[in-house]
């Protein structure tokens, strides 16, 4: 699965956990590291580190604001922002090829309930 994730994603020289978390700063400006660390299970560390890397490849910034480091796009994560969605889509049709539709839909809706499990369970 990973080897089809970084084939689709290769178009946008990003990971699919870089793509996700743009896709996520693009929905929701001004979101802190902390609650990216909720949305991908992560370690709060790791997402700072993740934030660093995009920020060196000007993709996103930060603000302070108190305690909390507010992420945000800058104008090249704007535009990247099409090329990652097309890859989603990509990953998609990869996995339905693959496993075909009805099974792709299947583990994209069963991985979502494990994710929504997740927060329950948090």
């Amino acid at each position: 699965m990973d080897k089809i994730a970084e084939e689709a994603f290769k178009q946008t020289g990003l990971s699919p956990t870089y793509g996700f978390i743009i896709l996520t700063v693009n929905e929701q400006p001004g979101i802190t590291q902390k609650e990216l660390a909720a949305l991908l299970h992560t370690a709060p560390s790791t997402i700072a580190r993740f934030v660093v890397k995009l920020e060196n490849k000007n993709l996103v910034y930060t603000e302070q604001s108190g305690r909390s480091t507010l992420s945000y796009l800058t104008e090249e994560g704007t535009i990247l922002v099409n090329k990652i969605n097309e890859a989603w889509d990509k990953l998609h049709n990869l996995y339905a090829d693959t496993l075909g539709k009805e099974e792709s839909d299947e583990l994209a809706l069963h991985i979502s309930e494990i994710g929504d499990q997740l927060k329950i369970d948090k």
